[in-house]
């Protein structure tokens, strides 16, 4: 398949192509300049794999949560080149493609992605499930306490990873827990790949105005997030 895949939901943005089989990506580390870096990256791996754009079969987006306005500039860009080509968009969800990107041989991976100011979400996988991709839509929110009280519970029964990007309060309490913490320099637009050749062998596609960011957090009319 021909694929463009784009995640930018946190710490990193990143743009792959795979066609036939061979991935070119570009990585940015001005992650909180999406707006303006995101569609010279596509230009650019699109260019460097000789892939035209007629080509592309479907698009594969990091579908949240993480960071409100980075999801919202990824999916309109996706969005917009989905809409042009009048191809599928595919949503992936964040939380499992960063767990499976790990490639973890643990019983259980964690993945943690920051929410607001002194929160995070995280996810428990099975390894198995993640590899299968048997992935569950269970994602919860609270405090780095509440993570490693989750992580310390399941450290004591199987052995355990927790997969994030710069989580410098977490590290601390998770060594303490008995889990191990795992950098998830892995995860990257390529990470999407697994995912949306199932989602499109399914037929599993959703109509593209149905296709929204997953923020996983409820907005108050004056602007603030709960």
């Amino acid at each position: 398949m021909n694929i463009l895949a784009i995640e930018c939901t946190h710490e990193a943005l990143s743009v792959a192509v795979v066609k036939g089989g061979i991935v070119t990506e570009a990585v940015s580390a001005d992650w909180k300049r999406a707006a303006e870096s995101l569609v010279p990256l596509v230009e650019q791996v699109m260019t460097e794999s000789r892939l035209n754009r007629r080509e592309l079969e479907c698009i594969a987006i990091s579908s949240g949560p993480g960071s409100f306005t980075a999801l919202r500039i990824g999916m309109s860009v996706a969005k917009g080149i989905a809409y042009g080509l009048g191809i599928p968009l595919l949503p992936v969800p964040t939380m499992p493609a960063m767990a499976a990107s790990l490639r973890a041989a643990e019983n259980m991976v964690m993945a943690v992605i920051p929410a607001r100011k002194g929160e995070y979400y995280y996810a428990s996988y099975h390894s198995e499930d993640l590899s299968s991709g048997l992935w569950h839509d269970e994602v919860l929110r609270g405090s780095a306490a509440d993570v490693a009280a989750v992580a310390a519970d399941l450290a004591r029964s199987v052995e355990t990873v927790v997969v994030g990007r710069r989580l410098l309060e977490l590290i601390p309490l998770l060594v303490a827990s008995g889990a191990v913490y795992r950098e998830a320099d892995l995860f990257s637009a390529r990470s999407l790949f697994f995912a949306a050749e199932r989602l499109f062998a399914a037929s599993d596609v959703a109509e593209l105005n149905g296709v929204t960011p997953d923020y996983r957090q409820m907005f108050s009319p004056n602007g603030g997030r709960v």
